[in-house]
């Protein structure tokens, strides 16, 4: 079978690298097509993969409308001398719409319900769209619901075992206290209108009375704030999320990461409320704590940082959500084989 793999973000990645190498594993002839945004490339390159370079979409809205039709153009003379069954992404406008232009399979996941302009854009064209069971949209008759999050395709411990190397390289170690705080550049279309933390230097003011604060951002920082600011390869990330006291953000991916690794996590936004996943790692597991006041997130932040044994509580906790979740690289590996040959 011949599959091409559509990569839009650095998430995107991680959410497919196991299923790239279980289905070279098995057989198959695999495509990596990939758009430029932020850490993307360096990511895949640092995972060995080959992948055709599309471009970018820009940054802002109206050059991101603009560019839909081009990389649309850019992607299909690409891969049609590659002659692929089914196309695989997250999300992906181009990859559904090359697909129907070249009368092939396509099969997308999605957990971001607030993207309502890009599904709009894809849903027509696609095939099947995968989204967690806890999913608060209906997308019709194409959608499968499967019982677990994007992020169990690359950090259920069938694929993921945290590494303490990260923590040498930024002297720390294994029983450190320190926060890792994220945030975003709110430049995504489905971010139009929304925002995140609003009091970045108060929170890394009182934060650091208990431990290290460690940043990372997308976009600049204040000059108070950029010497929190660290280097990590994006691969690393996950191992230093494990090992961290606390995680505070308006990174919604890395709050979710965070929790799913068991470390307390908040996230910070006017979107709360809005997505399943967060909904229901808040309510069912108690793992992810949603707050759309900045104010009141520092509140619970200082009140879990001095919390003694909240990493062990949390642990408890991810283990009841692992009991719970399917290995989702190997869902869609099957839903991928199954859908082809039936």
């Amino acid at each position: 079978m011949k599959i091409v793999v559509d990569i839009n973000h650095p998430a995107h990645v991680h959410a497919l690298k196991n299923f790239v190498w279980e289905m070279e594993k098995r057989g198959h002839e695999m495509l990596i097509t990939a758009s430029k945004k932020e850490m993307t490339f360096e990511l895949l390159e640092n995972y060995d993969f080959d992948y055709v370079n599309l471009g970018s979409y820009g940054n802002n809205l109206l050059q991101k409308l603009v560019n839909i039709p081009i990389l649309d153009l850019k992607m299909y003379k690409e891969v049609r001398g590659f002659k692929p069954e089914v196309f695989v992404g997250l999300g992906s406008i181009r990859a559904a719409h090359t697909s129907f232009l070249l009368h092939k399979k396509c099969i997308l996941l999605e957990d971001t319900e607030h993207s309502t302009e890009q599904i709009k854009l894809y849903l027509p064209f696609a095939d099947a769209v995968l989204t967690p069971g806890c999913f608060r949209g209906n997308l019709g008759k194409k959608q499968v619901r499967y019982n677990g999050y994007h992020e169990l395709a690359y950090l259920h411990p069938n694929y993921f075992t945290p590494d303490p190397e990260i923590l040498k390289e930024l002297g720390l170690k294994e029983d450190s206290v320190f926060s890792v705080l994220r945030f975003v550049s709110w430049g995504a279309s489905h971010d139009v209108g929304h925002h995140g933390i609003q009091n970045k230097i108060e929170f890394v003011k009182e934060l650091e009375k208990y431990g290290r604060v460690l940043i990372t951002s997308e976009g600049r920082l204040d000059e108070v704030l950029e010497q929190y600011r660290i280097k990590v390869s994006p691969e690393k990330l996950h191992h230093l999320l494990y090992y961290a006291s606390l995680y505070v953000g308006d990174g919604g991916t890395t709050a979710v990461e965070s929790a799913i690794l068991g470390t307390p996590s908040i996230y910070v936004s006017t979107l709360v409320g809005t997505m399943g996943n967060f909904i229901e790692l808040e309510e069912k597991y108690g793992l992810l704590l949603n707050y759309s006041d900045s104010n009141k997130a520092i509140e619970k932040a200082i009140e879990l940082i001095q919390s003694p044994n909240i990493k062990e509580c949390w642990k408890e906790k991810r283990e009841m959500l692992l009991r719970d979740k399917v290995d989702v690289t190997s869902f869609i590996v099957r839903f991928v084989e199954d859908y082809l040959t039936n």
